[in-house]
């Protein structure tokens, strides 16, 4: 597939249609804008329920994997101007549901994500590995009700004999990117595959009790995100594939931000939204980094 320049300067093109009068030509200066060009005929969507969005409205009706019309995929395909689009992703999944089937959180089943890639796919989003490696039950594993020493540390409990249990998951899971990359590769040999890593979930320190996980916790609760984000971005870069950081852009918008800054939910269920996943404005902030990254490579 070929892949021609990403942007089309649109504004010098609406301005020298109108050229031939000085006003006409002064009042086009220093107005050009981008507008997407359609690179990509073909787009799927793989991933778990980071990407699905469960919970963001408009949820889309009988979905059984909890899937939004408003998930970052859904925006990055319409900013593109992509018809032929499938979501594929689908919440609780793991890698081992590209493979097979799944049995999913609302009692459907649905066909393994690979399914849906074709030989003429020519982009693929991922975003897995928070399943495989268990990060939302590390996270409840690191609520604690009271304030220290009441409780129990999750950064403790999770370190026995100095050994990290998280730490050592996380590594194990790293080269089932490489092979997640290999077999999109092999279905669609032309597809450009794009690794979408996880936002912030939590500052360092915590914002305990609003959250209640103890500040220790917070930080070693990141910090495991950071590990699985880094190996992502490793593997990625190893396999030639591209990488798209969410860390950075969502610092200061983790669950501990003001609700009106909050892309992360926290613990309490909250409107539009499902506890430690990203909402709507995070999904959005996903678009635009996913749409980034397509921009400077291209």
């Amino acid at each position: 597939m070929t892949r021609p320049s990403f942007l089309r300067r649109s504004g010098v093109i609406a301005c020298a249609a109108i050229a031939f009068t000085v006003v006409a030509t002064a009042a086009c200066a220093g107005t050009e804008e981008t507008t997407p060009v359609v690179d990509y005929e073909s787009y799927v969507a793989l991933g778990d329920s980071f990407t699905a969005g469960p919970g963001i409205p408009p949820q889309i009706e009988g979905d059984p994997c909890g899937r939004s019309a408003s998930n970052y995929p859904t925006l990055v395909a319409a900013e593109l101007g992509i018809e032929d689009f499938v979501d594929a992703s689908c919440g609780a999944a793991t890698s081992l549901d590209f493979a097979m089937s799944q049995t999913t959180f609302r009692g459907g089943t649905v066909p393994p994500q690979y399914d849906s890639l074709r030989p003429d796919t020519e982009l693929v989003t991922v975003g897995i590995g928070g399943n495989d490696i268990g990060l939302v039950q590390l996270a409840l594993g690191c609520v604690n009700l009271s304030a220290p020493p009441e409780g129990a540390s999750c950064a403790i409990t999770n370190t026995p004999d100095g050994t990290d249990r998280v730490d050592a998951a996380i590594d194990a899971f790293a080269p089932t990117y490489t092979t997640v990359i290999d077999e999109i590769r092999r279905r669609s040999p032309d597809a450009r595959i794009v690794l979408v890593g996880y936002p912030t979930g939590i500052r360092d320190g915590g914002c305990f009790p609003d959250q209640r996980i103890w500040p220790e916790d917070a930080t070693y609760l990141q910090e495991k995100i950071d590990r699985l984000n880094t190996v992502m971005r490793e593997q990625a870069e190893a396999a030639e594939a591209d990488y798209v950081d969410l860390r950075s852009s969502s610092r200061d918008h983790d669950a501990c931000a003001d609700p009106e800054d909050r892309w992360m939910a926290g613990l309490q269920p909250a409107a539009g939204s499902i506890p430690l996943h990203p909402n709507a404005a995070g999904h959005r902030n996903a678009a635009d980094q996913v749409l980034a990254a397509i921009t400077d490579r291209s």
